[in-house]
């Protein structure tokens, strides 16, 4: 069995709770957070069935940055 280390980030929308996976796009939502995260790997479960995972974007230091603009 093979092991890759994958960045994830999850935050609060509505009622519910999203988890993202930065490295391969793959997301998943669940009640709680820990919910979002376990829906989250099973969907990262399925995902690599099917890719290969040398096709993963190498994330270093993620941070969140709040940014205000405006648009028509």
């Amino acid at each position: 069995m093979k092991t890759i280390h994958l960045k994830n980030v999850v935050w609060e929308e509505g009622q519910y709770f999203v988890a993202q996976c930065l490295n391969v796009e793959v997301s998943s939502f669940g009640n709680t957070k820990e919910e979002a995260l376990k829906n989250l790997e099973e969907a990262l479960s399925l995902y690599f069935e099917d890719e290969p995972d040398d096709n993963l974007q190498e994330i270093n230091r993620p941070e969140i940055i709040d940014t205000e603009f405006q648009y028509a």
